[in-house]
């Protein structure tokens, strides 16, 4: 039987990289790199560079793809977003039967937490589906959003509240904010909340050397955060962020 790995290796720190992880990378003969192009050059080189770290042997194959593309600015996301998994189901399903042996153990390094926000354990429900047979293993890591409170020095929950995690696209359909983390805005929704009690704790590139951290109330640094998040965006090709908005009690 064909075993695969979901190594989650954190949001940007390489110190990060949990000693379970370690031990796995450790385990895995074939690695699969999804090539992103210019966008993702730097995030593929973080995963060669921490591969050469904890795998000086060398005794792995590497396994890059070009990565499908999702329809940005489809009018139906959720459409889009189901036609781009079954182009990553279709490509996966080929490299389990092409490039995995009977008996090989094979891995995706993922980006902080395989289980939040990242669609690696969907698509291979998918490639499942299509008849493949495979044993799976999910080793957890970091999230961006444990990243976040950390590098802010606040805990994520409050006393008797609850935490909402949710994408960028649904922070205005909220009639309640009061603790809500947001990934995935690139669009920055927090910029058209008018409230004057929320507090912003945002990050970007969270665990890297170019880390950056805005933390205030939000009607005083949305302007800044927006302008800073640009820059940076333009500047590196790519941004990954987060933010938690609170209400001040």
């Amino acid at each position: 039987m064909k075993q695969l790995l979901l190594i989650g290796i954190g949001p940007g720190d390489p110190r990060q990289i949990t000693l379970q992880a370690v031990e796995a990378l450790q385990r895995a003969q074939v690695f699969f790199v999804l090539d992103k192009g210019d966008v993702g050059r730097e995030l593929l080189q973080a995963r060669r560079v921490m591969l050469e770290q904890h795998r000086a042997d060398g005794n792995y194959r590497l396994v890059q793809v070009t990565d499908p593309r999702r329809e940005p600015l489809a009018v139906d996301y959720q459409g889009a977003v189901h036609d781009w998994h079954e182009q990553r189901a279709a490509l996966y399903a080929q490299l389990v039967s092409d490039e995995l042996g009977e008996g090989e153990i094979g891995a995706f390094l993922l980006w902080g937490e395989p289980g939040l926000y990242d669609s690696t354990l969907r698509i291979l429900d998918l490639v499942r589906q299509r008849g493949v047979q495979l044993t799976l293993e999910v080793i957890p890591g970091i999230s961006s959003v444990q990243a976040l409170a950390a590098r802010h020095q606040i805990p994520l929950n409050r006393v008797s509240e609850a935490l909402t995690i949710l994408p960028g696209r649904r922070l205005l359909e909220q009639a309640t904010i009061d603790n809500v983390v947001v990934m995935l805005d690139g669009d920055c929704h927090f910029a058209h909340i008018q409230r004057h009690d929320l507090y912003i704790y945002w990050g970007a590139y969270l665990g890297s050397a170019d880390e950056l951290l805005i933390a205030g109330p939000l009607q005083e640094v949305k302007a800044r955060i927006v302008q800073v998040r640009e820059r940076a965006r333009q500047e590196k090709g790519w941004i990954m962020d987060t933010y938690l908005l609170r209400r001040e009690s």
